[in-house]
């Protein structure tokens, strides 16, 4: 070992993951880790390994797995795999490591853009990650840069996120993520050309504004996150193996490694109901869930499926409507019923549901040949009646009496059912307005009806709403002072967003300043504090980073649950 001294180039060729013994790569001056002679990293635990992993035919990528189940859990060039044969991963004199793929004209295709004066080093440590170092610091960490995986003591934090494989066993980047957005709230994305967030977590209080963005799992099965966000797992305290990944159906989950039954188990996990998560079937399909089976894909009437291999792509029409006079809305796929009186209109068929909780009807535009070729669906409900079961002629007078008295006895059941609704009615409305003033007077806010808010608005053409809490017109401009007493134009988003960014220490005194002083300090601090903090996330510039309504109310009933 004495001779295995560390030099400024490193070689190592390319092959399938059978893990050797090195904690951290040394070499001699002629390259002497090739194809026929493996080799990978390995942490000093063993629980590790590093080295280049097979993920198609002639293709790899350079990853870390676990040494036992070999589950990876980060890679370096996930979205661009490199060819089996003379690829390389290389240490330069300038001290910047560098994957080099030779079926591409020896093209970096992934580096650590380092720089180091003084020899540097790569080594595998037993927390799984990956350090290039020198004898002074620390260049780069793999940790720094994470995929789809988060292991213990690993941060997630403003700057970096998760990102999902596109399927089980196609390790490229999908289309689901977990970051920070721009307020400092946890958020899971889906982005496709309408993406939106589809999971906000809980928090045990919500905070103002998340300045410090930090995310962390320990061993333990412990999760805490800087805006308030934490979650246990199911076997919480046991020291085994962990990691909280974001899958490839959209869903965070938390595994723990179950050593007698040598397998991984969901200990935690984001959402519970799957067909929840948006893009898993695809366009024009639905899905539907079935215990102990998991999620199922199937395609709408009239369409097929788009990819065999992945529902992900979705289904496409089995023959196409061509634009008649008959059929001027051209763009409208479908409608749906709710019994409202309103039918709501579906250009796309997106994140289609099956399940007894909802309530509705979808009819879709079909061609008239599709319909008359498959089977009837309400076959099985058609009224067939015998010869032997018909009433005969001799019997109309018998017939009439019964058909006048069961109509009389229809009708004066309509009656008592249109009197009964009315009393309904009238005592619904008292008990609104009853429970609108106990709802004032538990938490402080009234609500609208949509005629007060039609006329408040003037039929919806003025805005309103913004200077409620500050009492400011946020058409005008705030005169601020600046640190060099220098007065200052800022807009009354910006004005406030600044002040409360700077309530670290006292939050008291910074909702006063943004406060309208009419009220006269007669309002609750943490309602008012949750408030402002909603406010602030729904005027954010990227529509992506706006809380839906759902997302809204379920803040502020947890702010009233704390209270």
């Amino acid at each position: 070992m004495g001779s295995l001294v560390l030099f400024h180039f490193l070689l190592l060729s390319l092959s399938f993951p059978f893990p050797l013994s090195s904690s951290a790569i040394v070499i001699s001056n002629e390259p002497s880790l090739s194809v026929k002679n493996p080799d990978f990293l390995i942490s000093p635990n063993g629980d590790f390994s590093a080295g280049f992993y097979s993920v198609g035919d002639n293709a790899f990528c350079f990853a870390i797995w676990f040494s036992n189940s070999r589950t990876v859990v980060w890679m370096a060039n996930r979205d661009q795999p490199v060819n089996g044969k003379h690829s390389k991963l290389s240490i330069l004199k300038t001290g910047n490591l560098i994957l080099t793929d030779a079926s591409n004209l020896n093209v970096d295709v992934w580096a650590t853009n380092t720089v180091s004066h003084s020899p540097v080093q790569l080594f595998l440590n037993d927390t799984g990650n990956l350090v290039l170092r020198n004898k002074e610091r620390v260049l780069w960490e793999s940790f720094d840069f994470p995929t789809d995986t988060l292991l213990p003591e690993q941060l997630l934090t403003g700057n970096t996120k998760l990102v999902s494989s596109r399927s089980q066993d196609n390790y490229f980047s999908g289309l689901y993520e977990l970051s920070f957005n721009n307020s400092g709230f946890l958020r899971l994305l889906y982005n496709s050309p309408d993406s939106s967030s589809y999971w906000v977590p809980s928090p045990v209080s919500w905070p103002l504004y998340n300045n410090s963005r930090i995310a962390v799992l320990n061993a333990i099965g412990n999760f805490i996150s800087s805006d308030n966000f934490t979650f246990m797992s199911a076997d919480y305290g046991a020291v085994l193996h962990r990691r909280l990944t974001l899958d490839y159906d959209g869903n965070l989950r938390l595994y723990s490694w179950e050593e007698e039954e040598q397998t991984w188990v969901v200990s935690w996990q984001a959402i519970q109901s799957p067909c929840r998560i948006p893009g898993g079937c695809g366009a024009n399909s639905f899905c539907s869930y079935v215990i102990g089976s998991g999620r199922k894909c199937s395609c709408s009437p009239g369409y097929k499926m788009k990819n065999r291999s992945n529902w992900a792509d979705g289904c496409e029409p089995e023959v196409y409507i061509s634009c008649t006079e008959m059929l001027k809305t051209c763009d409208c796929k479908a409608f749906q019923y709710r019994g409202d009186s309103i039918c709501y209109l579906k250009t796309r068929l997106l994140n289609g549901i099956r399940s007894p909780d909802l309530w509705g009807d979808i009819y879709l535009k079909l061609p008239k040949s599709k319909i008359l070729s498959d089977a009837n669906p309400l076959e099985n409900f058609s009224l067939m009646c015998s010869s032997d079961r018909t009433l005969q002629s001799s019997k109309k007078g018998t017939m009439r009496f019964m058909l006048w008295f069961v109509s009389g006895v229809a009708g004066l059941e309509i009656f008592s059912i249109i009197v009964v609704w009315c009393l309904f009615i009238k005592t619904q409305k008292s008990l609104r307005v009853y429970k609108q003033a106990y709802d004032r007077a538990a938490i402080a806010f009234r609500k609208f009806t949509y005629t007060e808010l039609k006329k408040a608005t003037k039929s919806f053409t003025e805005e309103i709403g913004r200077e409620i809490v500050t009492g400011r017109d946020p058409s005008k401009s705030v005169h601020a002072i600046d640190d060099g007493g220098q007065a200052e134009h800022k807009t009354l988003v910006t004005w406030v967003r600044e002040i409360m960014n700077r309530a670290v220490a006292n939050t008291s005194s910074s909702l006063e300043e943004i406060v309208d002083p009419r009220l006269e300090g007669k309002y609750d601090i943490g309602m008012m504090k949750t408030l402002v903090g909603i406010a602030l996330q729904c005027v954010e510039e990227d529509r992506n980073e706006r809380p839906t309504m759902s997302q809204v109310v379920e803040m502020l009933l947890g702010q009233e649950k704390d209270s």
